[in-house]
C-alpha cells in the first residue's frame, strides 16, 4: 500500500507549467468569456432597440401631429423631438459603451495566448 502510495506521488510530481488540463482550463475560460460577451452585446442592442422602438412611436405621432396642422398638436411636437434627440443620445452611448468593452475584450483576448501567458504586443509606427 506504501509503495503505491509513493508511486503515485512521484508520477504526480509536475510543475504547474506542465498541466496536461492548463489547455482545457484556457479554452474553458475562453468559453465563459465569449458567454459574457455576447451577453453583454445582447443586452446592449435590447437596451438600444427599446429606444429605438420608442423614437419610431414618436416619429410617428410628431408626423400625426404635423399633418394635423392644429396648433396645439403642432407645438407639442417640440417636446416630442427633444425626447427622440434624448433617445438617440442613449442609443449613441450605449453603442459606444458596447464598442469600448468589444475593444477592450478583443484587446486582451489577443494578448493571451492558448497557454494563458500574456506576451506584449507591440506596433510598428
Amino acid at each position: 500500500m506504501e509503495a503505491s502510495r509513493n508511486r503515485s506521488l512521484v508520477g504526480n510530481n509536475r510543475s504547474p507549467e506542465m498541466n496536461e488540463n492548463d489547455g482545457e482550463d484556457v479554452a474553458a475560460s475562453a468559453a465563459v468569456e465569449d458567454v459574457e460577451v455576447w451577453d453583454t452585446l445582447s443586452n446592449g442592442f435590447k437596451r438600444a432597440q427599446l429606444y429605438l422602438d420608442q423614437n419610431r412611436d414618436l416619429i410617428q405621432r410628431v408626423n400625426e401631429n404635423h399633418m394635423s396642422r392644429i396648433p396645439d398638436n403642432v407645438s407639442r411636437n417640440v417636446g416630442l423631438i427633444n425626447e427622440i434627440n434624448g433617445n438617440i443620445s442613449q442609443v449613441m452611448e450605449i453603442y459606444s459603451d458596447l464598442s469600448l468593452n468589444f475593444a477592450k475584450k478583443f484587446d486582451q483576448r489577443r494578448r493571451t495566448t492558448k497557454d494563458g501567458d500574456t506576451t506584449t504586443t507591440t506596433t510598428g509606427s
